[in-house]
């Protein structure tokens, strides 16, 4: 680790915050007579889930996203643990508050101090050739740069590329957003897309990103946020055009601008963003994104691409292939607000 450049002193602090983090968890547990069994991130299966009455994930969203992905059951609790809350601001879990006092939170879920959160999730329907329904566990892989191409094919050939017939269900919902797009980032992505059974518009750009309330404060935020100098360059340009406008002052414009981009866990609605549309003189300017819509679907033009949930789980997206994105209230995932 240190001679790939990596801070090891650092790396194993770190670890141990986490672990007492994690211990105080299960000791506060089982101190208040809650049966605990504790799994690690890489053995984690349904057979846990439907051991459990409610799942706790000690880590990151991230963790909580994979915790998520296993729970299809819409009465099973999901309740996150932020384990790292000085580099962490973990949205989806509790308030960091709570990591170092879980007797406090436990105490509050107790008396019933506490609403539960329906966060919606995207179902995907897929539907075409050029599928693959073989998913791809990106947290398992760990590839160097020799190894990538290798794993693909070793994928491809295990697909059942091409030989889809009929709409398909795939097997996970995402809590956060879904990714379609190349493989290779440098590659554009050509893809036709319809929003709420609208008429097909055909677009390239450098993918797409489908959110939920829950993930509007994660990817796609970070994917159309804007920073004080853009705004400052923008309000300049009013300025120099005659319009009576401020440029000594962008932060709060940015501020109300990045605060539109979120919205609540809860709406069975989501956002299409594409990052960012490829316009051509030839062409009418395409749409960059579409808010609070219900359906989109997706066919793809694409050579080799992948269809992603929550950055975990990856399905080959190649032409011919066509997804259907859309929020039902029977996939919605149970938590809980905690007031700090």
């Amino acid at each position: 680790l240190a001679l790939r450049g990596s801070n090891y002193g650092g790396l194993l602090e770190r670890y141990h915050v986490h672990r007492k983090h994690v211990l105080h968890l299960i000791s506060s547990l089982q101190e208040s007579g809650v049966e605990v069994r504790v799994v690690k991130r890489h053995d984690y299966c349904e057979h846990d889930v439907s051991w459990a009455d409610t799942i706790i994930s000690a880590g990151g969203d991230g963790t909580l996203l994979l915790a998520a992905s296993k729970v299809h059951d819409p009465r099973k609790l999901v309740i996150g643990v932020n384990t790292d809350p000085e580099r962490s601001q973990g949205h989806l879990c509790l308030p960091v508050c709570y990591t170092t006092n879980m007797p406090l939170a436990l105490q509050k879920l107790q008396k019933g101090d506490f609403r539960y959160l329906w966060r919606q999730r995207i179902r995907v329907e897929t539907d075409g050739s050029g599928l693959g329904l073989v998913p791809v566990d990106l947290h398992e892989q760990q590839l160097s740069l020799a190894q990538h191409r290798g794993v693909g094919v070793v994928v491809s050939a295990g697909s059942t590329l091409g030989l889809v017939s009929g709409p398909k269900r795939l097997p996970v919902c995402a809590l956060n957003e879904v990714y379609i797009g190349e493989s290779i980032s440098s590659r554009a992505s050509y893809y036709e897309l319809s929003v709420d059974g609208g008429p097909w518009e055909k677009q390239k750009s450098s993918g797409i990103s489908v959110c939920t309330g829950s993930g509007s404060s994660a990817w796609s935020y970070n994917i159309n946020k804007i920073g004080c100098q853009t705004v400052q360059d923008v309000l300049t340009i009013g300025k120099d055009i005659f319009l009576p406008i401020s440029v000594d002052s962008p932060c709060p414009t940015t501020r109300i601008s990045a605060g539109q981009l979120l919205f609540t866990p809860s709406p069975v609605n989501v956002r299409l963003i594409s990052r960012p549309p490829i316009s051509f003189s030839t062409t009418a300017t395409q749409q960059q994104q579409w808010y609070h819509h219900y359906l989109m679907t997706i066919r793809s033009r694409c050579w080799d691409a992948c269809l992603v949930l929550d950055g975990g789980t990856s399905f080959e997206f190649n032409d011919g292939a066509m997804a259907t994105l859309s929020t039902h209230p029977d996939d919605a995932l149970k938590s809980l607000h905690l007031d700090p």
